[in-house]
């Protein structure tokens, strides 16, 4: 594996552990895809830093067993936001 590709995994764990971000949150930080942030975190980082790994797993766990409330707020909020702006 390329080194760079390596630096951007451990970079990529880190970020997600320490600001508890999601996976298209650090996509968006690091400029690439979803895929590249779930393929960095799942296969590459586990050769290179299990422990560290797991730990950045765990975070991602939580923000997916979190995912519905979260878009159940945004739809609130949008329809919320909807009618103040009708009124």
């Amino acid at each position: 594996m390329k080194e760079y590709i390596e630096e951007r995994a451990v970079n990529i764990a880190n970020y997600i552990i320490d600001s508890n971000a999601t996976v298209r949150q650090t996509a968006k930080a690091f400029g690439v895809s979803k895929s590249t942030v779930h393929k960095d975190v799942t296969d590459r980082l586990a050769q290179i830093n299990p422990a560290l790994a797991k730990q950045a797993r765990q975070v991602l766990d939580v923000n997916k067993s979190e995912r519905h409330i979260r878009g159940g707020m945004a739809t609130k909020e949008k329809y919320l936001h909807r009618q103040h702006t009708e009124d």
